[in-house]
């Protein structure tokens, strides 16, 4: 495994009480099992963005047990979280096989510093090592937290989607000091004509649609659903990652994941994905 080039302890970026909606955040019935799993990376989350008060400096440390991974494949993995892998061949919002043996979900804002320093750093290796070999897929979910902004991001994305240019949006949207500028409308048509955008009009139309807002909606009351608090937050095979994590910790759990589900003889699944 690659040496981690951030040795740092892991870092998420968590909303204010104000930018979160009215409406009560509580963990969705997916099986008896879910309810100690959203406990786990609420609590994750939650240590992610607590200041460390050993030092001056103000950065968040993680060091709670959904940013562990154990030597034993099984522990810290919850089967019910596992089928949240949607696994649809025409999801232009994933990349990789949808048989692939494992399955990274994140759920991130594009005004979060640290997704940003998850998707310059670490995804495009991830990429490069396990999503070009099959062994890997990885979905993205919406879960824009810091308000209008970030909603327009979101819907943004997704409209980018629709015209095949996700992942290109996704490049620009958090290239080095892209969240700096904002993420007004024009700011996001500007970089879904850098991500290469054909039909601006009709981007525009989908940026403001139904559509668009259904899918972001979906994500978020998910992330919510799972006791997701802050941003980045992953599910590998079922197992909850909180924060931007050293390299060396995805690459255990893809590694531990891809074993597990060789063992097993399945594409990883536990269970039907979700629809």
């Amino acid at each position: 495994m690659p040496t981690p080039k951030n040795p740092k302890p892991s870092q998420s970026s968590k909303p204010s009480q104000s930018s979160k909606s009215a409406n009560a955040r509580k963990p969705l019935v997916y099986g008896a099992v879910i309810v100690v799993a959203a406990g786990l990376l609420g609590f994750a989350s939650y240590k992610a963005t607590a200041p460390d008060t050993a030092s001056k400096d103000t950065t968040a440390s993680a060091t709670g047990p959904a940013a562990e991974v154990s030597a034993d494949p099984n522990e810290g993995v919850y089967p019910e979280l596992a089928k949240l892998a949607r696994r649809d061949a025409d999801d232009q919002l994933a990349i990789g096989p949808a048989d692939a043996p494992v399955v990274l979900i994140e759920y991130a804002d594009f005004k979060c510093g640290y997704c940003g320093k998850f998707a310059r750093d670490t995804e495009p290796e991830l990429i490069e090592k396990y999503v070009k070999d099959g062994t890997l897929r990885i979905e993205w979910r919406n879960f824009p937290i810091f308000g209008e902004e970030s909603e327009n991001a979101a819907r943004g994305a997704w409209a980018a989607g629709q015209q095949n240019r996700f992942w290109e949006f996704h490049r620009a949207a958090y290239a080095e000091g892209a969240k700096e500028k904002g993420f007004g409308k024009d700011r996001v048509k500007a970089l879904a004509e850098e991500a290469g955008v054909k039909d601006l009009d009709r981007f525009m139309k989908d940026l403001d649609g139904d559509a668009a807002r259904a899918s972001v909606k979906k994500d978020q009351e998910q992330a919510y659903g799972i006791g997701a608090t802050s941003t980045p937050s992953f599910l590998i095979n079922g197992r909850p990652i909180a924060g931007a994590q050293p390299d060396e910790t995805f690459t255990r759990a893809i590694e531990a994941a891809a074993e597990q589900a060789k063992t097993r003889g399945t594409a990883g699944q536990a269970g039907e994905p979700a629809k």
